[in-house]
C-alpha cells in the first residue's frame, strides 16, 4: 500500500481508505466531471469535500496538491508503475482515468484525438464562458449597472451552444453512438445553465433542441445522477 503521508494534503484531509483514489472536489460544474467519471468507470474512491467558498482550495494544504488552488484534484495511490500520482486540471484527470480504466476513450487513434478535441473545446470554451456568464448573472457581477460584460459572455455561450447543437443534430453523443469523456466533460456545465445559473431564457436554451435532448440522455444515466452530488457536504 502506498504511503500517502508524503502528500501534505492528507494531513488536512486524511485518507480513511488509503488504497483508494482520493478525490478533492466540490460538486461544481468542474468538480462533477471527475465524480461522474469515477462513478461511470466503477473505480473505488474516497471523496473529500473542499469548500471553495470558505477558501479551502487556497489553503497551503490544498495548494500542496494543486498550486493553482482550483478543484478538482486527485491523489491516486496506484498510479503508473504502482507509484502514487497527484493530478489537477479536470481534463487531464478525465484522460488519465480513461486510460487507467480503459473506458470512455476510444482506442482508435483518430477517434481518440477527436474525443480529446471535444474535451479541449469544453476546457477552453464552454466551461470558461459559462462560468463568466454565471458571474455576471448569479454572483457579484449581476449588480453591475453596465451589462456589456454580461452580454459579451451570454452571446458567446449562445454561440457555443449553437456549435454543440449542430454537432448533435445527427448523433446521440459527441462521438456518435459512443458515450465518452467528451460528454462527461460537458454535462455539469450544460446542466448548470438552466439548473444552477437559471439563465435559460437569457441564452435561449430551450431553442437548442439537440443539446436539450443530449442533456436529458446524460442526466438519465445512473452514474451521472450519483456523480452530480459528490462530494457531499460534510
Amino acid at each position: 500500500m502506498a504511503d500517502l503521508s508524503a502528500f501534505p494534503i492528507t494531513a488536512r484531509w486524511p485518507a480513511a481508505q488509503k488504497d483508494r483514489l482520493q478525490l478533492y472536489a466540490m460538486p461544481t460544474p468542474n468538480g462533477v466531471k471527475v465524480s461522474i467519471m469515477l462513478e461511470e468507470v466503477g473505480l473505488p474512491y474516497e471523496p473529500h469535500f473542499i469548500d471553495i467558498m470558505a477558501g479551502e482550495s487556497q489553503s497551503d494544504a490544498f495548494r500542496s496538491l494543486n498550486p493553482n488552488g482550483k478543484i478538482p484534484a486527485i491523489l491516486d495511490p496506484d498510479g503508473p508503475g504502482g507509484a502514487p500520482i497527484a493530478l489537477f486540471e479536470s481534463g487531464a484527470i478525465l484522460i488519465y482515468l480513461a486510460e487507467k480504466m480503459g473506458r470512455l476513450l476510444p482506442e482508435d487513434p483518430i477517434a481518440r484525438y477527436q474525443t480529446i478535441q471535444w474535451v479541449m473545446f469544453q476546457m477552453g470554451g464552454l466551461g470558461p464562458m459559462t462560468g463568466q456568464m454565471g458571474f455576471f448573472t448569479k454572483f457579484a457581477g449581476k449588480d453591475w449597472e453596465d451589462k456589456r460584460p454580461r452580454d459579451r459572455f451570454v452571446t458567446e455561450v449562445r454561440r457555443i451552444l449553437g456549435v454543440m447543437d449542430g454537432v448533435l443534430a445527427d448523433r446521440e453523443w459527441f462521438m456518435g453512438e459512443d458515450y465518452t469523456i467528451a460528454d462527461v466533460s460537458m454535462i455539469g456545465w450544460v446542466n448548470a445553465i438552466p439548473n444552477f445559473y437559471g439563465v435559460s431564457d437569457l441564452v435561449g436554451f430551450d431553442g437548442f433542441t439537440n443539446v436539450n435532448a443530449w442533456l436529458e440522455r446524460a442526466l438519465a444515466r445512473p452514474a451521472v445522477q450519483r456523480g452530480l452530488g459528490i462530494p457531499a457536504r460534510g
